[in-house]
């Protein structure tokens, strides 16, 4: 019989992960002329992705009281929304309301699909019972 990994190893990737993302996200923002390779060919549609992706990595990186997980996306939007500042900053680049609104609705999908993993897996039949 093997034990269950704890969660706390079962979070440490999706930790690392919304780490990684982060910078990756905050180099692409705040870059005069990002790669137009990576875009998907609507910018709300890449923030949309992005903080969707921010949001699924923090929800099941932090597995702790309702609360805790709430701030966390909070700081996401916060995070979006420095973005949006600094980016008038940078040339070839706006800030933009309409950003935080996509930024907003991504971390409602990250959420979303969050908890219907957590869900589908705490529904799986456990080995050996």
């Amino acid at each position: 019989m093997h034990a269950q990994p704890s969660l706390a190893r079962q979070s440490l990737p999706w930790r690392v992960l919304l780490v990684l993302l982060i910078g990756g996200i905050s180099v692409l923002a705040l870059t005069p002329a990002p790669p137009t390779h990576l875009s998907l060919g609507w910018d709300k549609l890449n923030h949309m992705l992005a903080f969707a992706g921010l949001a699924l990595c923090a929800t099941l990186g932090w597995r702790t009281p309702r609360w805790l997980r709430l701030t966390l996306l909070a700081a996401l939007l916060a995070f979006g929304g420095l973005i949006e500042l600094l980016q008038q900053l940078v040339p070839n680049r706006t800030a933009e309301w309409g950003d935080l609104g996509a930024d907003a609705i991504g971390i409602a999908i990250g959420l979303l699909v969050a908890s219907v993993l957590l869900r589908l897996a705490r529904a799986r039949p456990k080995p050996g019972r």
